[in-house]
């Protein structure tokens, strides 16, 4: 009996090993919740990439609301709103040192009824700023269809700035003569 206690002696006398079970359950948990997070973070991605590919159009659309936005355009280009038809414009093209002249007559379509009244007072400023804008072109400028074109926007861009009743939509050319 005395060598069992002697025997058990020293094994109480050891000291115990300390347990580490209160470090493991709060590993334990931060991991799960570390864990949840990941998961409901690819969830939200997965969620906003299926919003986004349902919300984008798909070629069939894409297709189909240009052949319609093309047709309602042409349906619009093809009429001719009030057209205001201005006197004939004689000016010295640029740089030709007046042995280059232009005789040009246009008309002005508008949009609308109150802009033509307006068109009306404003005619000498609006011949003063045609003016202006032709003579600054010179030959080469005007002598093609490009040229004629810009022109033309040009014309429309600056008188549309003044206007307050309505707009220009487009300028015809009904005589373009240059020597």
């Amino acid at each position: 009996m005395a060598e069992e206690n002697a025997a058990a002696a020293p094994a109480e006398n050891q000291p115990k090993p300390q347990s580490q079970g209160g470090q493991k359950p709060t590993l334990f948990i931060i991991l799960a919740i570390f864990n949840m997070l990941v998961v409901a973070g690819v969830g939200y991605m997965v969620y906003t990439a299926q919003q986004q590919k349902e919300a984008q159009p798909t070629i069939d659309d894409v297709i189909g609301g240009e052949a319609s936005t093309q047709a309602e355009e042409a349906q619009q280009d093809d009429f001719i709103g009030t057209v205001i038809p201005l006197e004939t414009f004689v000016v010295n093209l640029s740089g030709s040192r007046g042995r280059k002249l232009a005789r040009i007559n246009m008309e002005l379509e508008v949009s609308g009824g109150d802009v033509q009244v307006e068109i009306d007072k404003l005619k000498p400023k609006i011949r003063d700023h045609i003016i202006i804008i032709l003579s600054s072109k010179t030959y080469a400028e005007i002598s093609n269809e490009d040229g004629k074109n810009n022109l033309r926007e040009e014309i429309k861009d600056q008188l549309n700035l003044f206007l307050t009743k309505g707009q220009i939509k487009r300028v015809y050319f009904t005589e373009f003569i240059y020597n």
